[in-house]
């Protein structure tokens, strides 16, 4: 099973330990794309603060971000998984995994990444900030920047088994399964259902979504799960206590649509 998670846009700082290694990245496929990303980031960020600031969509109060990612090739670099901050990751909580579920997080999650294409949770990387929404003035918009290395390396990492697709959109953008891999693709939609004056009313909340999506991570994982196609997957989650609505897609190379119905928001 292949998880693909979205980033977050907060990420721990500090600690001690030696600088990016490039080289010694996952998906080395992607070596050169991530050269040409960090190369026109640190530059751009060494510039000018306030086109810098305005390039990555920064307030005033994170203008301290700028000189950060100025600073990234000589930066301490942590593994991604202890980079990775916010709702989704506080959920999911690797630290706190028994040592055979954090082993089998460290093979089956990646992170997609406006600067790195995508990484393993075991990848070491410096704190930076860099959405897949930005568009720089040299590579243009990251997204579409990412496809074409990313459709050259995506398909062998995939594997043979379950691809997860637990993305935001604007990091779905960057890659979309194609032909077999699609056919054992899951894509997961978390709704909150309530009932207003008697009627049931379905919404998407943001930060519900992230937090649910971290937990189904980590119940997968404490459970030892290992589904191999979409429909197994439903039976997992089901097992496990989601609430779970799919049907199979009309065509077998076509990702599956999971909605995940929860009723209580925490």
């Amino acid at each position: 099973m292949l998880v693909l998670l979205p980033p977050s846009e907060g990420k721990a700082a500090g600690g001690s330990g030696a600088p990016l290694e490039p080289q010694a990245l996952s998906l080395p496929g992607l070596a050169e794309a991530r050269a040409a990303v960090l190369e026109e980031l640190v530059e751009l960020c060494a510039g000018d603060e306030l086109k810098a600031r305005e390039v990555l969509g920064l307030s005033e109060g994170l203008r301290g971000e700028v000189a950060k990612n100025a600073g990234l090739r000589s930066a301490v670099a942590r593994p991604a998984g202890e980079i990775y901050t916010g709702v989704l990751y506080d959920a999911l909580d690797l630290a706190g995994l028994p040592a055979p579920a954090r082993a089998a997080a460290e093979r089956s999650l990646m992170v997609f990444s406006g600067l790195w294409g995508a990484v393993r949770v075991t990848d070491r990387i410096p704190s930076y900030r860099c959405s897949m929404g930005v568009k720089l003035p040299g590579l243009g918009a990251l997204g579409a920047y990412w496809r074409e290395p990313m459709a050259a390396v995506m398909p062998e990492a995939a594997g043979e088994g379950l691809v997860l697709d637990l993305r935001s959109s604007a990091y779905a953008s960057a890659w979309k399964p194609k032909g077999e891999v699609a056919g054992r693709t899951a894509t997961v939609r978390v709704l909150h259902s309530q009932i207003v004056d008697g009627v049931e009313k379905r919404s998407v909340v943001s930060h519900f979504n992230k937090a649910t999506k971290g937990r189904l991570v980590r119940d997968l994982l404490l459970a030892g799960a290992a589904p191999q196609g979409p429909a197994e997957l439903v039976t997992t989650l089901r097992d496990l206590g989601y609430t779970v609505e799919a049907e199979a897609p009309a065509k077998p190379a076509k990702a599956w649509s999971l909605d995940v119905v929860v009723t209580q928001i925490h």
